[in-house]
């Protein structure tokens, strides 16, 4: 691998502008977006059938590579699968507790993982060169060509959701949901996980929209869910929302408090950078590593034809 000292400087000059200041503009985006903007996603989980369909949907979308195990094998239940560079989405199966009067079996229920997609992303403030922004129709968007590979994005998250490709130390790439943010840039775009879905678990639409079907099912079928919307508030709001026959606790999600995160990572950053006062050794070395990076991304993208310096 080849790049040039211009491209090593000029790669470290821009990226120690955007740590200084990248951050401050994505807070300002992050907290324009508020729970009545963008659009988001209502997963009913007394519907959904763990069919599967919505893997296989997210990764023809996303070009990943198929499962070990073919999407018709339901066998891949008998483990909690956790999200990877492979697997922008999966469904896992839980027992709550509850038990079929007829069968006198426990009644399972499938449980659909992805990037929640965070009103106030704790990830965007979190990422010291701007990689990861929260845009206006509610995906959490990242760009893999700013990302130096601190994964400071993977360490933030609560939900535990970005996947890191480590084989490509030089040229580092974070994975996850993208909410198909092309094809919601599309008119009347939905993403591909919801239009699967044959038993129509997941809904799709403007969030503020999505809140209010959510609180409508839950009040005309009391005895059917638990009062609580997921997402509606957690971790500040997401645009994934669940709604549910039983505690939420029991079925895998995390118990996260009503407030982002994102608000101690952009104190910390603001602090740090902004005053300037991250120590001259340690921030030489960061951009550094971001130049070397950068630089390596710029010459794999260079035209053969072209010349080298």
């Amino acid at each position: 691998m080849v790049f040039s000292r211009r491209q090593l400087l000029k790669a470290t000059c821009v990226l120690g502008a955007s740590t200084v200041i990248g951050n401050s503009s994505q807070a300002n985006e992050s907290q324009a977006t508020n729970g009545q903007l963008g659009y988001a996603c209502l997963v009913d989980l007394t519907v959904c059938i763990g069919c599967r369909k919505c893997e296989k949907a997210c990764a023809e979308e996303n070009k990943l590579p198929k499962p070990d195990t073919p999407y018709e094998d339901l066998t891949v239940f008998q483990e909690n699968r956790p999200l990877d560079i492979s697997s922008f989405t999966v469904i896992n199966r839980f027992y709550p507790g509850r038990i079929d009067r007829q069968t006198g079996q426990p009644i399972p229920v499938f449980v659909k993982k992805q990037c929640m997609h965070c009103l106030d992303p704790v990830c965007v403030s979190a990422c010291p060169v701007g990689a990861m922004t929260k845009k206006s129709n509610g995906a959490v968007h990242y760009n893999e060509d700013l990302c130096i590979g601190c994964r400071y994005c993977m360490i933030a998250c609560p939900f535990e959701v970005p996947a890191y490709e480590y084989h490509l130390a030089m040229d580092p790439r974070v994975r996850k949901c993208t909410l198909c943010y092309s094809r919601l840039l599309k008119d009347g775009g939905t993403p591909a996980c919801a239009a699967a879905c044959p038993v129509e678990a997941i809904t799709f639409g403007p969030r503020c929209q999505m809140c209010a079907l959510a609180k409508e099912k839950i009040a005309s079928q009391p005895a059917r869910y638990v009062n609580h919307i997921y997402g509606e508030q957690e971790a500040g709001g997401t645009s994934w929302l669940y709604i549910a026959a039983d505690p939420f606790a029991k079925m895998g999600f995390p118990t996260l408090d009503t407030y982002s995160p994102a608000a101690l990572t952009r104190m910390i950053q603001t602090s740090l950078y902004e005053n300037l006062q991250v120590p001259l050794l340690v921030s030489g070395a960061f951009l550094a590593m971001a130049g070397i990076i950068q630089g390596v991304k710029k010459t794999k993208k260079k035209p053969e034809n072209e010349g080298e310096e």
